[in-house]
């Protein structure tokens, strides 16, 4: 299991990133965001409602709800961006109630595909940040082909160099 510490660390890095990107997405003219451009999701604007939605479904599991769908695209940056720093600060909340024991314990939940799984807490955690690690990189590549400059440097190891020397 990691420990209190690594998860609280990587939940950091998750966030830092995510506003890293939306720093850079903000940029983007409306058109821009909702454009479809063939990538695993059709926009910039469904890559990133798709990290947060995702980030919502799990943090509802770790409540006993299992959500069968993603909810409604949420249009506009500025809305995702408000949601999303709410669901932070409740995925905070939660996770800083939980001991060693809350952190191990397997939560069993229902896949939006209908077939049961069971996860320990901190398992699911890790999950959410390295799922949006991998699509973090997506909306990279849509600013790049949008002719924008992507964002700061979103690797880990940045995140603990500026935190190291930011002390």
């Amino acid at each position: 299991m990691m420990d209190r510490q690594y998860l609280s660390d990587l939940l950091d890095f998750h966030y830092w990133a995510r506003d890293r990107v939306l720093a850079a997405v903000a940029v983007l003219t409306p058109e821009q965001y909702a454009r479809p451009m063939g990538s695993s999701f059709a926009s910039v604007r469904d890559t990133l409602n798709h990290i947060y939605q995702a980030e919502w479904i799990w943090y509802s599991r770790w409540h006993g709800e299992s959500p069968a769908s993603f909810g409604a695209t949420i249009p506009d940056l500025e809305s995702l961006a408000s949601r999303w720093r709410d669901l932070e600060r409740e995925v905070r909340a939660f996770l800083a109630a939980q001991g060693a024991d809350g952190l191990r314990a397997v939560i069993a939940y229902r896949l939006m595909s209908g077939k049961e799984g069971a996860s320990p807490l901190w398992q699911m955690v890790a999950h959410v940040v390295n799922h949006a690690t991998y699509h973090r990189g997506q909306v990279v590549t849509l600013l790049r082909q949008l002719g924008v400059t992507p964002a700061q440097g979103t690797d880990m190891i940045t995140f603990f160099r500026e935190r190291s020397a930011a002390k």
